[in-house]
């Protein structure tokens, strides 16, 4: 029987039983799984992984633990570049653009309010949604831990809120997408991009009160569905001006205990002896 040890650092803990939060953890075994398998073992979806040390050097998931290794686990780094040293992952996504799943329809519809290209179908089964964040190379967004340790998904994240308007604040914090917002560019029914349309072209589309109180208007391609600005619109601006805002209710959870007190702080340290 070979043992490693492992730690998983800051909001990786969210998905620990608390008995086992920030603290190192045992693993045994006879053959060595990928330490993508280990780390999944503990209900970590790789998804949620930039950075993986054994002993002190970066590794990506194929890597094989050996008897007596010690593993750091590490989420996305906010404030330095770890890409220099990261290996878990391929490079990243050239652009942002969505999938959610079924479950996430709401948020969904408020990505594609602020601009973003979110895919999102009631009818897809887990095997097809993998499928296309692969093929289209989409960040999977779901609830779903399971869905995330598919080996297809490559780029995902595990939505914590269960309130769609948290949802929103949660994910464009996540993926720091404040300064990419393009609001109301998408349809929100099939997610293509909306253009400018005469008042002559939708007046056959709206009801005749519509086009007395209104003459801007934009029609969705993909659909035909004619948008204006009407009584929702200011509650729509609302909620946009709220997702701009720093969310400081989203901050991950402070990470203590352990080895030497903070270890958010001990984490940043040991990436930055790392890169040098």
């Amino acid at each position: 029987m070979q043992r490693i040890t492992l730690r998983f650092y800051a909001e990786l803990n969210d998905f620990l039983p608390p008995a086992q939060r920030y603290q190192p953890l045992d693993f045994q075994f006879h053959v060595a799984p990928t330490v993508k398998d280990v780390i999944e073992s503990f209900g970590v979806p790789h998804t949620e992984v930039d950075l993986v040390l054994v002993n002190g050097e970066s590794v990506d998931f194929t890597y094989r633990p050996r008897d007596g290794d010690r593993i750091a686990v590490y989420p996305v780094f906010e404030s330095i570049d770890i890409s220099p040293i990261a290996r878990v992952r391929p490079k990243p996504l050239r652009s942002v653009r969505f999938l959610c799943d079924s479950h996430l329809g709401r948020l969904a519809a408020y990505l594609r309010m602020l601009g973003f290209d979110t895919v999102w179908n009631p009818k897809l089964q887990d095997r097809e949604l993998a499928e296309i964040a692969q093929k289209e190379h989409r960040i999977l967004l779901t609830r779903d831990r399971g869905l995330l340790m598919r080996r297809a998904v490559s780029h995902g994240y595990y939505v914590r809120s269960t309130n769609p308007r948290h949802q929103l604040g949660e994910v464009v914090e996540r993926f720091d997408l404040a300064s990419s917002i393009q609001p109301f560019t998408r349809c929100l029914r099939c997610n293509a991009l909306l253009r400018p349309a005469s008042p002559t072209e939708v007046a056959p589309l709206i009801p005749p009160g519509v086009l007395n109180a209104y003459s801007e208007f934009c029609r969705c391609d993909g659909c035909g569905k004619v948008y204006w600005d009407g009584s929702h619109t200011e509650r729509m601006e609302q909620l946009i001006r709220q997702v701009r805002e720093p969310q400081g209710s989203l901050d991950p959870p402070d990470d203590k205990g352990g080895e030497g007190g903070d270890a958010s702080s001990a984490s940043v340290q040991r990436v930055r002896r790392s890169v040098r």
